[in-house]
């Protein structure tokens, strides 16, 4: 009978101590491996959304909060600023200025965030229609291809849209024009999936009631835009001609300091938050990490206690001509089998568990998220847990392997 064999039938002689030692290092491996998940697919997101954007000029407030809902598109705007005021941003003469975006937020259609803006949005995320056209007058939208394939929208569908950013029949607004789908977007991974596109004008038209708005020709550039002073948007995505430069590095607190707008830089705010999600995050991986500890201890004191039970049988596959080696990789391999056990299991918990995280956020953010990648990560989690139940079973593995022959026969 080989070792493999042997071992599995002396495990399966104690199923209640296998049982609590496999659960045990399945909490532990499942929980790292589901930390592992969803952080690096959070990070994904962010780093894919940035889109190099070095600064969002917008209304006072929260600066993380603006940043969040401009860029990430999972919270509410901090207010609208006057074009008037952020005209300088808009400028496209601006010496260090290299690209500045206007977004007009606060309408949604089936929690999907419409957004006024200009076409370098579009290109701002290397994006590229799939169907149709860019918007190119008044109440034309384009939507991502999140959007079409969860929604009943397509090209020439009509809807109206409701305040806010919760699917409410009673915030409906009720324009006398609606909007019209022109256009579809290929899938790029980003946020603009999830987003439908039109023109400022037209977010103007729908919350002002001015009909007038309407016939505006569709902005094409800041430099029309910059004609209708009177008008508000929500914020500016700015990229800087040279991010490194002494007037971009202070440009965001002069603006703090000196104006009734806010500045702030994506990079710090979202690594900001990264610290404070991080500490939560930490304190899961400490929790599983203690588990997967306790789960080593278990190992070794089953397999410490067990050698007392199997004293004899040891002594016996001695005199029949086992060696103290084949004795070493017995007990060693109990402790690896444990060790694999668990963590295949941990694994399994943790991926069926991230699809039903992945439904809970897509469901709240819009954001894809998915249970079926495995990361590098977490072959590195499963090579830890192999020496950890190596190291569990070691102690007992030399003891065994020091089985005293005739002391133990004559005993």
């Amino acid at each position: 009978m080989n070792n493999l064999i042997l071992t599995w039938k002396n495990l399966i002689h104690r199923p209640l101590s296998l049982l609590l030692n496999v659960l045990l290092f399945a909490l532990g491996v499942g929980l790292i491996s589901l930390l592992i998940q969803v952080n690096t697919q959070l990070k994904e997101q962010f780093d894919r959304n940035q889109a190099d954007i070095n600064m969002v000029v917008g209304a006072k407030g929260s600066p993380l909060q603006m940043i969040l809902s401009s860029m990430y598109h999972i919270d509410n705007p901090t207010g609208n600023i006057n074009i008037g005021e952020a005209k300088p941003f808009l400028n496209p003469q601006h010496p260090y200025l290299k690209t500045s975006i206007p977004l007009s937020l606060g309408d949604s259609y089936q929690k999907y965030r419409i957004i006024g803006t200009t076409p370098e949005f579009v290109e701002l995320y290397s994006a590229e229609i799939s169907e149709g056209r860019l918007w190119e007058q008044a109440f034309d939208v384009v939507i991502g291809m999140a959007v079409a394939e969860s929604s009943d929208l397509k090209i020439g569908s009509e809807f109206n849209s409701s305040h806010g950013f919760n699917d409410d029949e009673g915030m409906e607004h009720e324009h006398h024009t609606q909007f019209k789908v022109v256009g579809i977007l290929e899938p790029s991974g980003s946020v603009i999936d999830q987003l439908i596109l039109t023109s400022p004008n037209t977010i103007w038209a729908v919350h002002e009631h001015d009909h007038a708005t309407d016939t505006i020709s569709n902005i094409l550039d800041n430099q029309e835009l910059m004609k209708y002073e009177d008008k508000d948007i929500t914020t500016i995505l700015i990229q800087f001609k040279n991010a490194k430069s002494v007037p971009a590095l202070n440009m965001p607190r002069a603006i703090n300091e000196n104006t009734d707008l806010l500045a702030a830089n994506p990079v710090y705010e979202i690594n900001r938050l990264y610290a404070m999600v991080g500490v939560g995050a930490e304190t899961l991986r400490y929790l599983a990490f203690i588990l997967i500890a306790v789960s080593a201890f278990s190992v070794f004191i089953s397999l410490y206690n067990s050698l007392k039970d199997r004293k004899y049988e040891l002594a016996v596959m001695r005199v029949l001509g086992g060696g103290r080696g084949r004795l070493f990789s017995m007990i060693i391999l109990e402790g690896l089998l444990i060790a694999l056990l668990g963590t295949l299991l941990g694994l399994v918990l943790a991926h069926v568990g991230m699809f039903f995280v992945a439904k809970g956020m897509e469901g709240a953010y819009r954001y894809s998220f998915t249970g079926s990648r495995f990361f590098i990560e977490e072959a590195y989690l499963v090579l830890g847990a192999m020496i950890i139940g190596i190291l569990a079973a070691l102690i007992p593995a030399i003891m065994a392997a020091r089985t005293e022959i005739h002391s133990t026969l004559n005993h």
